[in-house]
C-alpha cells in the first residue's frame, strides 16, 4: 500500500507557515532536500502510515517514495516539529520494523488464561514494492494455557523475511494465580492479662 502526500520544497529565504512542518527527504541515490509539509496532511497520512507503509511524496521534479524515518516533537508545545524522509531505491532491500495485529480471539481465555502478548513489532528485510503495512497474528491458535505463538509461526508475504530469531515468543497464555492473603490478628495490650504485662519472659520458679 502507498499513501501520497502533496508537499513543496523548501525555497531559501523564504519562512514556513504555522500550517507547514519543516521536513528533508535523503537517501543512497537521492540528495538531502529539505522540503515543507502541510501540518494537517501530515499528521492525516502519519495515523494511517506509521512508519511501516510506503509515502509517495508528490511536488518535486519528479514523485519520491519514501518511508517515514524520524518525526520530532516540539518539547514545549508538543506539535511535530520535523520530519524525515527516507527515499527509497526501488528493486532494492530495505530493512524496517512492521507492527503486529493481533487478531481473532484465543480460546484458552475461555479457561482462564490471559494472553500475554510480547511482542508488538518485528524487523523485516524486502523490497519495497511488498513491504506489507503490518503482519497478522492469530490468536486463536492458542488453545490450551501450554500454547505459545513465535516469530516462525507468523504468516509472511511473499518476498517478506523476518529478520528476529524465529525462537523469539510473540504471544503465550498465563494463568494469573489468585494471592490469598493471611490475615494475622495482632493482640493488642489491652487483650494481654494484668499479670503480664510488662513481662517479656516466664519467671524461673523459686
Amino acid at each position: 500500500m502507498t499513501v501520497i502526500l502533496p508537499i513543496k520544497a523548501k525555497v531559501a529565504g523564504v519562512s514556513k507557515t504555522a500550517e507547514e512542518i519543516s521536513a528533508v527527504v535523503y537517501g543512497p541515490k537521492f540528495p538531502s532536500t529539505p522540503i515543507l509539509v502541510d501540518k494537517k496532511e501530515f499528521t492525516k497520512t502519519f495515523k494511517t502510515a506509521g512508519e511501516s507503509t510506503i509515502i509517495e511524496l508528490q511536488g518535486l521534479a519528479s514523485p519520491v517514495e519514501v518511508l517515514v524515518k524520524d518525526v520530532a516533537f516540539s518539547p514545549i508545545k508538543g506539535g511535530i516539529m520535523h520530519v524525515d524522509f527516507y527515499a527509497l531505491e526501488m528493486g532494492k532491500e530495505i530493512t524496517t520494523h512492521i507492527p503486529l495485529h493481533f487478531i481473532n480471539e484465543a480460546p484458552a481465555e475461555k479457561l482462564g488464561a490471559v494472553i500475554n502478548k510480547i511482542l508488538h513489532e518485528v524487523e523485516v528485510t524486502c523490497k519495497p514494492n511488498v513491504l506489507p503495512s503490518h503482519l497478522d497474528v492469530d490468536l486463536s491458535v492458542i488453545v490450551t494455557v501450554e500454547d505459545k505463538i513465535h516469530v516462525s509461526d507468523i504468516k509472511l508475504p511473499k518476498g517478506v523475511v523476518v529478520t528476529a530469531d524465529g525462537h523469539d515468543m510473540v504471544a503465550q497464555a498465563e494463568i494469573i494465580a489468585e494471592e490469598v492473603e493471611e490475615v494475622v490478628e495482632s493482640v493488642s495490650a489491652a487483650d494481654v492479662p494484668a499479670e503480664q504485662k510488662g513481662k517479656t519472659e516466664e519467671e524461673p520458679a523459686a
